[in-house]
C-alpha cells in the first residue's frame, strides 16, 4: 500500500493504556495516525514508535473536554493527512473515591473528559464523514455502561451516558440512510496505568476487579469490530455476563457488587505525595500496560452482542419449553 493513500484513523487518549495500544494496532496495518492526547512529549514517544513501525503519525496535544480543540485537531488531521476512515474515541479519566468523599469539581472533570470528551469526537467526525457519506466512529465502552460499581460513580455514570447518546445518533443516523458506522465496543477490566496515576481517596492503591486484560488483546478486538458488521461489541465473556447478569438479576448485583470497594484496592498503602492526572498528565509515566501483567489474561474473545444476546434468549426458550414438556409429561402420567 502507498502510503500517501493509506486510510487515515484518529486516535484520542493515544498517549497510554488502551489507546497507545489502539495506535500500535493500526500503525502495523499500514494507517496513517492522528494522535490527540494531552501530553505532548508522550504523543512523540508514540510517534517515534508509529514511524519505526513503517507509518506516518501526526502527534495534537489537546484537551478532549475542549471543544474547539477538538474540532481544530481533525481540521488539521485532514489538512495534513487525509480524509479520516475511522476515529476511536478512547480518553477517559476516573476518581476512585466513596460518592460521598468526591468534589463537584472532580465529577465535573471525569464527566467532561469521559463522557463529553466522546461527545466532542463524535462531532468532530461526524462533520467531516457525513459530508463523505463514509466513516466508523468507534466509541470504548465498558461493562460499567451497563452496571455501575462503588468507587467510581462519575466513571460509571459518564459510560452510561456514553452509551445513550451513541444510540441516539445511530438511530439518527440509519434514519438519514447514513453509510456512517458508529460502533460501541465494551471493555472488561483492563492493565493500564490508569490505576496507578487515577486520583484516589482511598487508603490502599487501585487495583482492577478480577482478571483484567492485557491492552494489546483490546487493541486487536477494537480493530476487529471496526472492521466488522455490528454495531455493539462485548470483549470477554466477563463483560457479557455482568450485561445479562444485570438485566436479570440486579439487585442481586447491588449487594453481590458491594464487595467491589474491597475488590478495588490492593495491599499496598497510597503514599502522601501520589501524584494524579486528573487536572494534568503526570510525566513519564505513560505506557501501554499498567502494573498487573502478572495477572492479566491475553485470551478474550470478541462477541457480537446482539448474537449472544439472542442466543441467551433462544437457550432460555428452549429450557423453559422442555421443563413444560416434562411437567406435561409428568401430569399425564
Amino acid at each position: 500500500m502507498d502510503r500517501k493513500d493509506a486510510p487515515v484513523v484518529v486516535v484520542t487518549g493515544a498517549s497510554a493504556g488502551v489507546g497507545r495500544a489502539v495506535a500500535m494496532r493500526f500503525a502495523a496495518a499500514g494507517f496513517r495516525l492522528g494522535l490527540i492526547a494531552r501530553e505532548a512529549a508522550a504523543l512523540e514517544d508514540v510517534r517515534a514508535e508509529v514511524t519505526r513501525r513503517g507509518s506516518q503519525a501526526l502527534p495534537i496535544a489537546a484537551d478532549v473536554a475542549d471543544p474547539e480543540a477538538m474540532f481544530a485537531a481533525a481540521e488539521r488531521i485532514e489538512a495534513e493527512l487525509g480524509p479520516i476512515r475511522i476515529w476511536v474515541n478512547d480518553a477517559m479519566e476516573t476518581v476512585f473515591s466513596r460518592f460521598g468523599e468526591m468534589s463537584p469539581e472532580e465529577f465535573r472533570r471525569v464527566t467532561e473528559v469521559t463522557y463529553l470528551g466522546f461527545v466532542h469526537g463524535t462531532m468532530a467526525a461526524l462533520r467531516r464523514m457525513r459530508v463523505r457519506d463514509r466513516g466508523t466512529i468507534i466509541q470504548i465502552g465498558s461493562a460499567l455502561a451497563y452496571r455501575g460499581i462503588p468507587l467510581q460513580s462519575a466513571y460509571c455514570g459518564a459510560k452510561h451516558a456514553i452509551r445513550g447518546f451513541t444510540e441516539s445518533v445511530r438511530s439518527e443516523l440509519i434514519h438519514d440512510g447514513s453509510a456512517v458506522r458508529i460502533v460501541m465496543v465494551d471493555l472488561p477490566a483492563v492493565n493500564t496505568p490508569q490505576f496507578g496515576w487515577a486520583r484516589a481517596h482511598l487508603a490502599r492503591a487501585p487495583r482492577p476487579m478480577g482478571t483484567p486484560a492485557q491492552p494489546e488483546l483490546v487493541a486487536e478486538a477494537i480493530f476487529q469490530a471496526a472492521h466488522g458488521g455490528r454495531s455493539d461489541y462485548w470483549i470477554g465473556w466477563t463483560t457479557a455476563l455482568t450485561v445479562l447478569g444485570n438485566a436479570v438479576l440486579p439487585g442481586f448485583l447491588d449487594r453481590y457488587l458491594a464487595k467491589a470497594v474491597e475488590g478495588q484496592q490492593d495491599k499496598t498503602p497510597i503514599l502522601p505525595d501520589r501524584r494524579d492526572n486528573l487536572e494534568a498528565p503526570v510525566p513519564g509515566r505513560h505506557r501501554v500496560e499498567g502494573s498487573f501483567s502478572a495477572e492479566a489474561t491475553a485470551g478474550a474473545p470478541l462477541l457480537p452482542a446482539n448474537m449472544v444476546r439472542v442466543g441467551v434468549v433462544a437457550a432460555g426458550a428452549l429450557l423453559f419449553a422442555g421443563l413444560g414438556a416434562a411437567i406435561a409429561a409428568a401430569r399425564r402420567r
